[in-house]
C-alpha cells in the first residue's frame, strides 16, 4: 500500500501538486485520470522519488520515504516495477536480454536461476517463443508485454504503468489491461496506473483519483464514477458521445 499525505510541488514557483492526498491498495489496480497539465505526471514522479515534494509524506506499507537511509532507498528501488509509456526496450538487446536485465543489475543470482526466472515471467505475459527476438521484430502490443515482464521479473511489491496502453489498438489495449489486473490480483502488488483511456477506467478501474489543476477532485471506483454528480469528472470522462450512451444506459439498469 501506499499512502499520499497532502504532497506539494512546485517548479520555478509555480505550484504543481496543491497538497493531495489518497491511499493506493496492495492487490488493487489503482488509477490516476486527469487533463493534460492536471499533474498526473508530476504526481507518479513523485511517488517514484524522482521529484521531491516541498510538503507532505509519500509512506511505502507505513514506512516514510523521506526518512529513508541511503541504503533503504536501493532497496525500495528493487521493489518497484515500472511499464513506461513507450516500453523502453532496449534495440540492441533481445526480448530475452531486455527482461533479464533488472536481474542482472539488482540480483546476485547466477545464471541459471535468471534464466529460470526470465522463462517464467515471458510465460506468465504469453510470449513463451519470443526470447531471441529483437523488439523492431515485434508488435507493439508484443513489446508492452516484454516491458510488463521486465517490470515483475524482479518481483516487486509496487508497479508503476505511464500510459501502457499508448499507440495500442483497442484490442490490443484490452488484452494489456487485463493482464495487469490479472498481474496484480496474482501477485498481490500495489499497483498505480497513469492513463488517458477511458476503456481503462471502466474495466479495470478498482480505484480511481481524478486530478483537476494539482488536486484531488474527486475519487471512487470505475461503478462510483457512473453514478457520480461531479460535474469535472463526467466533462472529462464522459465527453463523447460514445460514452454519454453507455453512462445513460447503465444508469437505466440501475432503476430498472
Amino acid at each position: 500500500m501506499i499512502e499520499v499525505k497532502n504532497i506539494k510541488k512546485s517548479f520555478d514557483g509555480v505550484e504543481i501538486l496543491k497538497g493531495i492526498s489518497t491511499t493506493f491498495e496492495k492487490g488493487k489496480t489503482n488509477l490516476i485520470i486527469g487533463q493534460s497539465g492536471s499533474g498526473k505526471t508530476v504526481f507518479l514522479k513523485s511517488l517514484l522519488g524522482l521529484f521531491t515534494p516541498e510538503e507532505g509524506t509519500i509512506l511505502f506499507d507505513g514506512k516514510d520515504y523521506k526518512t529513508f537511509s541511503d541504503e533503504q532507498r536501493r532497496q525500495l528501488r528493487t521493489e518497484i516495477g515500472m511499464v513506461f509509456q513507450g516500453s523502453a526496450l532496449f534495440d540492441s538487446m533481445t526480448v530475452e536480454e531486455n527482461v533479464m536485465f533488472p536481474l542482472r543489475m539488482f540480483s546476485k543470482q547466477s545464471k541459471s536461476e535468471m534464466q529460470d526466472r526470465v522463462d517464467f515471467v515471458l510465460k506468465r505475459v504469453k510470449l513463451v517463443d519470443a526470447h531471441h527476438k529483437f523488439p523492431a521484430e515485434t508488435s507493439g502490443g508484443m513489446q508492452k508485454r516484454v516491458a510488463i515482464a521486465r517490470a515483475i521479473v524482479m518481483n516487486p511489491k509496487y508497479l508503476f504503468c505511464d500510459e501502457p496502453n499508448s499507440g495500442l489498438d483497442p484490442k490490443t489495449a484490452i488484452v494489456i489491461d487485463n493482464l495487469i489486473q490479472e498481474i496484480t490480483d496474482e501477485y498481490n502488488i500495489t499497483t498505480v496506473i497513469n492513463t488517458h483511456d477511458m476503456n481503462s477506467v471502466m474495466e479495470i478501474g478498482e480505484k480511481i483519483v481524478f486530478l483537476k489543476n494539482g488536486v484531488k477532485a474527486w475519487e471512487g471506483t470505475n461503478k462510483q464514477i457512473f453514478k457520480t454528480d461531479n460535474k469535472s469528472v463526467t466533462d472529462f470522462v464522459y465527453s463523447s458521445d460514445l460514452f454519454k450512451k453507455v453512462r445513460e444506459v447503465y444508469l437505466k439498469e440501475l432503476e430498472d
